[in-house]
């Protein structure tokens, strides 16, 4: 089974928020604390989506917690120069900001990751075969996508869970086009040889 069919099988969350409004941008821009809450309350939800999944199962400081604030501490402080007329969303130079963030939270601490062999999700009482196999498989994914490395990692979820653009992605890392593809590609050829373990250890 290939990495697509894989995907097509297991629901991926959209955390993509409807846009802020441009006038509420630009009172945000100008300092207003109405409109800064309200873009703290729309785009929470994304920034702590992507930051738990770039470091879960990490318990080693800066938490999920304090890298959201720093997130948005730093998005307020460069809020005033973003360009709402320019190429970049909103939501896209929010979570940019917060996958770099991550990527260096990452690079400065040993990660610790555990062995895909030790993966058994125990079957729930009245689960359904079918039900037990995709919490299993979301777990096994749950996990290779863990062991990426940082780099490959944050370009597999700002694609396939944060629906970037690959130039949204080369602008957010920056890096080029190619190496977008190159990153991408690397983390499902990763994420296949996972699931392929898994099955035929079965």
């Amino acid at each position: 089974m290939t990495f697509a069919a894989q995907r097509d099988t297991l629901p991926v969350p959209s955390t993509a928020p409807a846009e802020l409004d441009e006038l509420t941008i630009a009172r945000a821009q100008r300092g207003d604390a109405r409109a800064r809450r309200d873009l703290v309350e729309r785009y929470q939800r994304p920034v702590f989506a992507l930051l738990s999944r770039m470091l879960q199962r990490r318990e080693l400081p800066p938490g999920v917690e304090d890298l959201a604030q720093e997130t948005f501490l730093r998005v307020f402080r460069a809020l005033p120069g973003f360009d709402r007329a320019g190429p970049a969303k909103l939501s896209t130079w929010i979570l940019t900001i917060a996958s770099n963030l991550a990527i260096d939270a990452m690079r400065r601490r040993r990660v610790l990751t555990e062995p895909l062999d030790d993966v058994r999700e125990p079957a729930a009482p009245g689960r359904s075969d079918a039900e037990s196999e995709r919490v299993r498989l979301a777990e096994v994914l749950r996990r290779a996508i863990d062991d990426l490395s940082p780099d490959h990692r944050a370009a597999f979820l700002l694609r396939e869970y944060h629906d970037f653009e690959y130039a949204e992605i080369a602008s957010a890392l920056a890096i080029d086009l190619g190496t977008v593809k190159s990153r991408l590609s690397r983390a499902r050829a990763a994420l296949r040889r996972s699931l392929e373990e898994v099955y035929r250890a079965r």
